[in-house]
């Protein structure tokens, strides 16, 4: 895997060697904001703002998603990368970028700031008029996608980070993304066994306490979907088609949670999320992008898991939140 050095491209593949054989997910680095009344310098229009997102990404995956809840997709463009990533990054070539024509994201980071050393990820929030990144922190575009265009949103969505709930959302996100979102490239990445064990074990320990919550709550917040809901999602729909296996997360599968399973597929169903999700394009990524982890480039054939099993009935909405 590739970074900018300076604002140039280079072949520098992850070094967990100073970490012990821990895999350590760098800090984002564009963190402005689009506020409805322009306040923070960047005001939400429509056609003004452009995401770079790849399906296969569940960082991405939870803006594309947002966009799509709020019916944003005619005021926030959209340009999808390929599903393979090497070796120039994520690459924008048989679905071509429609915001500034680059073949590469790292063209248009470059773009945004010439000298540029990091990584270059998805998604990225793109401003026409300023021509820069405005964020690519996907909690923090999910937020901005939440609120602050809901002017020009065509669908009406509760809130999903109300002021009633915010305390127990940023637990569970607290709780969530170490173990679980991130967790998972924790096991997949590490380099040492401990530091692998360690991850992938504390993702089932997750997976059993939201096993047991799910039990007596149709959501993480009682009967309201949030944000908390929609950034566990992304990781969940993906588990058993790439992290079980490619990742070493195999004591159990998802689908051998009852109600995390059943949890996922009421999520999956929501008007707009099943259009979002592409699990053939998932796997060839996985499979194709990551080297390090899979030298081969082979893409497993399994598991047996399409869209006719997401869209089974799931039963979530006779659950009644028990305290």
């Amino acid at each position: 895997m590739g970074m900018l050095v300076e604002g140039v491209w280079q072949d520098v593949p992850r070094d967990t060697r100073a970490t012990g054989g821990a895999f350590v997910r760098p800090e984002s680095v564009f963190r402005d904001r689009v506020t409805a009344d322009g306040s923070s310098g960047f005001r939400a229009e429509p056609g003004r703002y452009h995401l770079y997102v790849s399906y296969a990404c569940p960082w991405a995956h939870r803006t594309i998603v947002f966009r799509a809840l709020k019916g944003l997709e005619r005021v926030i463009t959209m340009s999808a990368a390929d599903p393979v990533s090497e070796p120039n990054g994520w690459t924008y070539e048989s679905r071509p970028d429609t915001a500034n024509g680059v073949r590469h994201l790292h063209e248009a980071y470059v773009r945004a700031r010439r000298d540029y050393t990091g990584r270059v990820t998805v998604p990225a929030l793109w401003d026409r008029e300023r021509q820069t990144i405005v964020n690519n922190e996907s909690s923090e575009i999910i937020r901005m996608l939440n609120t602050a265009f809901d002017a020009f949103a065509t669908r009406e969505l509760p809130d999903m980070y109300p002021d009633a709930l915010r305390g127990e959302i940023d637990r569970w996100n607290d709780l969530i993304y170490p173990s679980v979102n991130n967790g998972v490239y924790r096991a997949g990445f590490a380099t040492a066994q401990d530091k692998y064990e360690e991850a992938a074990r504390g993702v089932f320990d997750t997976f059993d306490r939201l096993e047991r919550h799910l039990a007596g709550s149709r959501y993480l917040c009682g009967d309201s979907v949030t944000e908390a809901d929609w950034r566990l999602f992304t990781t969940l729909v993906r588990f058993d088609s790439v992290y079980h296996y490619h990742f070493k997360c195999n004591l159990a599968r998802l689908t051998d949670y009852p109600g995390l399973w059943a949890y996922t597929r009421e999520l999956y169903q929501y008007p707009g999320v099943a259009a979002t999700v592409d699990l053939k394009e998932i796997k060839e990524h996985y499979y194709r992008s990551q080297p390090r982890v899979n030298p081969s480039g082979v893409v497993a054939i399994g598991p047996r898991l399409d869209e006719r099993d997401f869209m089974a009935p799931h039963g979530r909405d006779v659950v009644k939140v028990t305290g």
